[in-house]
C-alpha cells in the first residue's frame, strides 16, 4: 500500500464518517431513545452505540469504546438493559438517523441519484471489511442493510467508521496511549471536540484530565501550554499511518476511481450537514 493510496482512504473516511456521526449531535436520536425510557445524555449514547453488541456489561463497553472512564460507563451499563432491549434501541436508532438526515439534508437530497450512488459505493467498500479483532464493526455488520438509500448510506458509514475505529484502537495501544491520553492529544490539535465536551461525555474528572495531561508532558508529547510537541505530532502521525494501514481493505476493494467518487459524493453531503448546523462550532476546538 503506497502512501497516496492510504491517504485517499483516510480522505474518503473523513468524507463518509460525518453521515454517521451527525446523529450524536442531533436531538432526534436522543428523543427516540429517551422515549424507550433511557436517560438522556450518557445512557442514550452508550446504549445507542453498544446496542449492536447485545446486552453487554460495562467491561465490554469500556473495552470497545476505549476512551471512556470505566466508572462512568458502569453508571449506565448494564442498567440500560433493564429499561429496554438492544433490539428496541437498534430500531429507535435507525428512526433517529432517518429523522436527522431528513431534517438536515432535505427531501430532494435524500431522493437524489447521488444519494443512491453514494450508498452503492459505500456498501461496496464494506464488502472488504474484516471482522477479526473488530468487535464494533463486526456487531454492526450483522445488522440488516436498510432499504432506503440514505439509510443504506448511513449504515455503510457506520460500518466504515467502526471498522476504522476498531483498527485505530489497536494503533493507540501500540503507541502506548491510554484512552484519556488519546483524547487529550486529539484535543491538542484544535480540530477535535473541546476538552469540556470530552470530559462530560466520557466521564473524566478535571483532576483525571490534568493528571493525564501532566503525564503526556513528562513523556515529551505536550508542552506546558498544552500544545503538541514535535514528538507528540510525530506520534500522532505514526498512529494515523498505522490506522490507515489497518484500514486499506475497503478502499483497495473499491479502487482509486470509485474511492475518489465516493469521497466527492459523501463530501458534498457532509458539507451540507455542516452548513445545516449538524456540528455546532461551540463543541470543537481546544479548551
Amino acid at each position: 500500500m503506497t502512501i497516496p493510496e492510504a491517504s485517499s482512504g483516510r480522505h474518503c473516511h473523513n468524507a463518509v464518517s460525518p453521515l454517521h456521526v451527525s446523529m450524536y449531535f442531533a436531538p432526534e436520536l436522543e428523543d427516540e431513545l429517551a422515549a424507550l425510557g433511557l436517560e438522556r445524555g450518557a445512557m442514550v449514547y452508550l446504549a445507542g452505540r453498544a446496542a449492536p453488541l447485545g446486552a453487554v456489561d460495562a467491561g465490554t463497553v469500556t473495552a470497545t469504546f476505549y476512551n471512556f472512564d470505566h466508572e462512568h460507563v458502569r453508571r449506565y451499563i448494564p442498567a440500560a438493559w433493564t429499561v429496554t432491549t438492544p433490539e428496541a434501541v437498534l430500531t429507535a436508532r435507525l428512526r433517529g438517523a432517518d429523522r436527522t438526515l431528513r431534517r438536515l439534508l432535505g427531501k430532494e437530497a435524500l431522493a437524489s441519484a447521488e444519494m443512491a450512488e453514494a450508498a452503492e459505493l459505500a456498501l461496496r467498500a464494506t464488502e472488504a471489511c474484516r471482522r477479526e479483532a473488530r468487535p464494533l464493526y463486526a456487531a454492526n455488520a450483522d445488522l440488516p442493510v436498510p432499504e432506503e438509500p440514505h439509510l443504506a448510506l448511513w449504515y455503510a458509514a457506520t460500518l466504515l467508521r467502526e471498522h476504522r475505529g476498531d483498527g485505530h484502537l489497536a494503533a493507540l495501544t501500540v503507541a502506548g496511549l491510554s484512552g484519556i491520553e488519546a483524547l487529550i492529544l486529539h484535543n491538542a490539535t484544535g480540530t477535535a471536540p473541546t476538552s469540556a465536551l470530552f470530559r462530560r461525555t466520557r466521564g473524566w474528572s478535571s483532576r483525571q484530565w490534568d493528571t493525564a495531561r501532566h503525564q503526556l508532558c513528562d513523556r515529551g508529547l505536550l508542552d506546558e501550554a498544552g500544545d503538541l510537541t514535535r514528538a507528540g505530532t510525530a506520534l500522532r502521525g505514526e498512529t494515523e499511518a498505522l490506522t490507515d494501514q489497518l484500514d486499506t481493505a475497503p478502499y483497495d476493494h473499491l479502487g482509486p476511481a470509485a474511492t475518489a467518487r465516493l469521497t466527492e459524493l459523501a463530501g458534498g453531503f457532509a458539507g451540507a450537514l455542516r452548513a445545516a448546523g449538524a456540528f455546532p462550532a461551540v463543541h470543537f476546538g481546544k479548551g
